[in-house]
């Protein structure tokens, strides 16, 4: 894994968390540690319709994702297999070293670590955004 970038870009993260600003830290954290995690194009396609559609059937699309709300649930649910949430789980073990000496960010990912569930909402969380943004 490249550090220096990486690296640069969690102290300005954890800088932020530091100064008490409402940053959503998972989903950086996902999107470094989810890159070996291998899905199906076409299966992630639909999978992320469906989410997208029970967003809308809830309101506004647009608004904050929630790893908890329904959304996020069926899509995790959808693209839920053992060997993606290992890789996922390799992933954060992977991105630990590079936040040593950044506390905030050390802790939530040992809390994602420490629950494969919520890690993999959050991966979820992160595909859903992603989907979004590419609207």
């Amino acid at each position: 894994m490249e550090g220096s970038a990486e690296r640069s870009f969690l102290e300005q993260l954890e800088e932020r968390l530091a100064a008490g600003e409402p940053v959503e830290a998972e989903v950086s954290l996902m999107v470094l540690a989810a890159q070996e995690v291998q899905l199906d194009e076409d299966e992630l396609r639909g999978a992320r319709r469906r989410a997208v559609e029970l967003l809308a059937a809830g309101g506004d699309p647009r608004r904050g994702l929630d790893p908890d709300g329904r959304a996020v649930r069926a899509l995790a649910d959808d693209l839920d297999a053992p060997g993606r949430r290992a890789a996922l789980g390799a992933g954060l073990a992977a991105i630990q070293p590079i936040l040593t000496g950044l506390p905030i960010l050390t802790e939530r990912l040992e809390n994602l670590a420490a629950d494969d569930s919520l890690a993999w909402r959050w991966f979820a969380c992160t595909l859903l955004a992603e989907e979004l943004v590419e609207e």
